[in-house]
């Protein structure tokens, strides 16, 4: 039998129909690739050729997690995933574990799917860009109207009903310059665990983005202001992504995500009729892998095309990127981003790298001190009253300012 190897499939049971429209969604025109398509639900021979075949393809792991996303996969309704549950279990193997994730905008979630992820152990993800002026800036229902309201209602049933849950939070040109506010906004809500998204919006060969893309120093900088908050008194309390994933390289781990490791090809994408794309952020008919009713998903993962996918992730890399010091934890971002030349003036390089650079470089002596700690049984915020010491000291040393002489009317 062929060793198998851990993959991750994001499905997408309702294509990419969703009941807003926001600005910057990279999904929503991809139900442009199936204009003969009347409707986008997904079959449910299609359902359960799929988990069949993804339990059966992961059979070996104690454990396997299903993602759903879109679109909006709530408008499946929750007869489609409670019959997804019913078929998990039907294929699970004993002692193994079944989990399910999946992202929503969370508008028209109510006490009914609150409590059914509740009892199905759904960790969700709901999308929130921070406080309403923000949030509606770009992420706004199909006539125009603003999402905000409804969107902290299904927080709000989420922490109600106890489900485990995550906000991702799409950084761009606008909310980009308000990390601080953002960041201290989630914390009033009660959020625990937080996901920051860098809009990039690349159009045509250059190296030109939307005006909605978040600007690399932009978010370099917002990435700083938000860690200076979190180490202040947070470690340990809240959860934020890509700390987390930046710990793990300090402690000499191979990052966790996707975008961070050496290669990739391990995180695709499934089309609502079982279509399988390379990755999510590449849904186009060049990067269609195969169709699960015509191959299994075993042999998808491990085709020629996928496998070199991912090996192309580090084989592509610039030699700028090769003597970085911070390789060892960016690896050079997700491929997607990676138009525009080196200072060297090679092609691909991260159009995040300035805003990469910068963020990995400030985090650096407090993570070592993480690390550490860790590494000696202790927990990581036990750095917190040394970071707090460290800017006693610095204050110290700063030159005075010399007060100046006022002038004489």
């Amino acid at each position: 039998m062929k060793q198998q190897k851990p993959f991750h499939i994001m499905t997408k049971p309702i294509g990419a129909i969703c009941n807003l429209d926001c600005e910057y969604c990279y999904y929503l025109e991809k139900e442009d690739l199936y204009p003969e398509t009347k409707s986008f639900r997904m079959k449910d021979l299609v359902l359960e050729n799929y988990i069949r075949q993804y339990i059966e393809a992961q059979s070996t792991f104690p454990e396997v997690t299903f993602a759903w996303q879109g679109g909006e996969p709530t408008l499946m309704g929750i007869e489609f995933f409670q019959k997804a549950v019913e078929l998990q279990n039907k294929y699970r193997r004993s002692g193994m574990t079944i989990r399910n994730s999946l992202q929503t905008n969370g508008t028209i979630i109510n006490d009914e799917w609150a409590t059914f992820f509740k009892r199905n152990n759904f960790l969700i993800g709901i999308s929130i860009d921070g406080p309403p002026k923000l949030h509606d800036h770009y992420r706004f229902g199909k006539k125009g109207e603003p999402s905000s309201a409804d969107v902290i209602r299904g927080l709000r049933l989420f922490q109600k009903h106890q489900v485990d849950y995550n906000v991702l939070c799409v950084v761009n040109n606008y909310n980009g310059d308000y990390p601080v506010q953002i960041y201290n906004y989630f914390k009033d809500l009660g959020v625990q665990f937080i996901q920051f998204i860098p809009i990039v919006e690349h159009f045509g060969d250059g190296s030109e983005v939307s005006p909605r893309s978040v600007n690399p120093k932009q978010y370099g900088q917002f990435l700083c202001a938000v860690f200076d908050e979190w180490v202040k008194v947070d470690i340990g309390k809240i959860f934020i992504q890509i700390f987390d994933v930046s710990l793990e390289a300090w402690l000499g781990f191979k990052p966790s995500l996707c975008i961070f490791n050496e290669t990739c090809g391990d995180a695709m994408a499934m089309e609502h009729n079982g279509d399988v794309y390379a990755c999510d952020h590449y849904v186009t008919p060049e990067y269609l892998v195969g169709n699960i009713g015509e191959t299994p998903i075993t042999d998808i993962v491990d085709l020629p095309f996928q496998r070199k996918f991912g090996e192309d992730k580090k084989d592509t890399l610039p030699p700028y990127c090769l003597d970085c010091e911070v390789r060892f934890v960016c690896n050079g971002g997700c491929p997607k981003n990676r138009f525009i030349d080196t200072p060297d003036g090679d092609p691909g390089l991260n159009y995040l790298c300035e805003g990469y650079k910068m963020f990995f470089n400030h985090i650096d002596a407090p993570m070592k001190l993480m690390a550490v700690a860790l590494e000696n049984g202790q927990t990581a915020d036990s750095i917190i009253p040394i970071m707090q010491q460290q800017k006693i000291r610095n204050a110290r040393s700063r030159p005075k300012l010399k007060r100046k002489k006022s002038r004489s009317a």
